[in-house]
C-alpha cells in the first residue's frame, strides 16, 4: 500500500513539475511518443533543427556525402579555437611579427603545436569545401529548390580562400611578403575599379605596415563573422531543403493539394 502511495506522490510531483510555468518555458513539448511530440522535439532544439524532420536513407550514407561539410565546420571551428590561442602571443607588427612566431615555435608551451594545428587545419579546410562543392556538383544538388544554396555555399568557399589568403601573411617572412605581394599586384586589374582596389587591399603604395593591420583585422574579425553568416543562413537552408541531397522535400502547394510525393527510405 505504501509503495502505490508512494508512487501517486511520485508521479504527482511529477506532474506539478511539468506543468509548472518554469518547466514549460524550457521545454515547450511534451515527451517525444508521438510523431506530433518528435517533430517538436526537432524543432525546437537548436542542434537538432539543423537537420530536417525527415531525409533520405539514402542522402544520409557516409559514402553518399562523405560528411565533407561537417568536416569543413569542424575544421572551421578548430581554427577558431587555435587562432584565439595564437592572439594571445601575435602582435600585428612587422617590428615583431616575425620574432612572436618564432617565440610561439620556442618559448610557449604547446606554442607549435597548435599553431601547426592551425595552418594544417587552414589548408585542409580549403581541400574539405573545394571536395563539397565538387560532391554537391556531381550529385547535382544545386538544382532547384537547392539553388539559393548552391551560392551560399560558393560565397563560403571564396570566403574560406580569403581567410587563407590574409593569413599567409601574418608570419610576416620572406616567403608571405613576397607572396602576398605577387598576390595584391593582380588588384589593379580589377574591373572598374583598378588601382583603387589595390589601395584599399595594401593601405598605400606597397605592401608595409598599414597592410598587415588590414590582413590581420580581416582575418581575425571580418571574415570570421562573415563565414559564420554564411553558415548559419547554409544551414537553415539544408534543414528547409530536406536535406543536403536527395529528394527535395513536397512544395506546400502539394501539401494543400493533399499530395504526398513518395520518399523512398525515409528516416527519423
Amino acid at each position: 500500500m505504501s509503495s502505490t502511495a508512494n508512487k501517486s506522490l511520485l508521479d504527482v510531483a511529477t506532474q506539478k513539475l511539468v506543468e509548472s510555468q518554469v518547466w514549460r518555458s524550457i521545454f515547450r513539448h511534451g515527451y517525444p511518443d508521438t510523431p506530433l511530440n518528435q517533430s517538436l522535439v526537432m524543432m525546437g532544439n537548436v542542434f537538432l533543427h539543423l537537420h530536417p524532420v525527415k531525409v533520405s536513407r539514402q542522402a544520409m550514407k557516409v559514402t553518399y556525402s562523405w560528411c565533407l561539410g561537417g568536416i569543413s565546420f569542424f575544421l572551421f571551428l578548430l581554427l577558431t579555437v587555435t587562432g584565439v590561442f595564437l592572439m594571445f602571443y601575435y602582435i600585428p607588427s612587422t617590428d615583431v611579427a616575425y620574432q612572436n612566431i618564432t617565440q610561439l615555435s620556442s618559448a610557449v608551451s604547446f606554442g607549435n603545436l597548435v599553431r601547426n594545428m592551425h595552418r594544417w587545419a587552414a589548408h585542409l579546410m580549403v581541400v574539405s569545401v573545394t571536395l563539397h562543392m565538387i560532391r554537391v556538383f556531381y550529385h547535382g544538388a544545386y538544382k532547384p529548390p537547392r539553388e539559393f544554396n548552391w551560392v551560399v555555399g560558393v560565397g563560403l568557399f571564396f570566403v574560406t580562400l580569403f581567410l587563407s589568403f590574409t593569413g599567409y601573411l601574418l608570419p610576416w617572412d620572406q616567403i608571405a611578403i613576397w607572396a602576398i605581394t605577387v598576390g595584391t599586384n593582380l588588384a589593379p586589374y580589377t574591373p572598374l575599379l583598378g588601382d583603387t582596389a589595390y589601395k584599399i587591399l595594401v593601405g598605400g603604395g606597397a605592401v608595409a605596415q598599414p597592410t598587415l593591420i588590414r590582413f590581420y583585422v580581416a582575418h581575425v574579425i571580418l571574415l570570421p563573422l562573415a563565414a559564420a553568416l554564411l553558415m548559419a543562413v547554409h544551414f537553415w537552408r539544408i534543414r528547409k531543403d530536406g536535406g543536403e541531397a536527395g529528394p527535395p522535400p513536397p512544395a506546400r502547394r502539394e501539401l494543400e493539394a493533399g499530395v504526398e510525393r513518395p520518399m523512398v527510405g525515409v528516416t527519423r
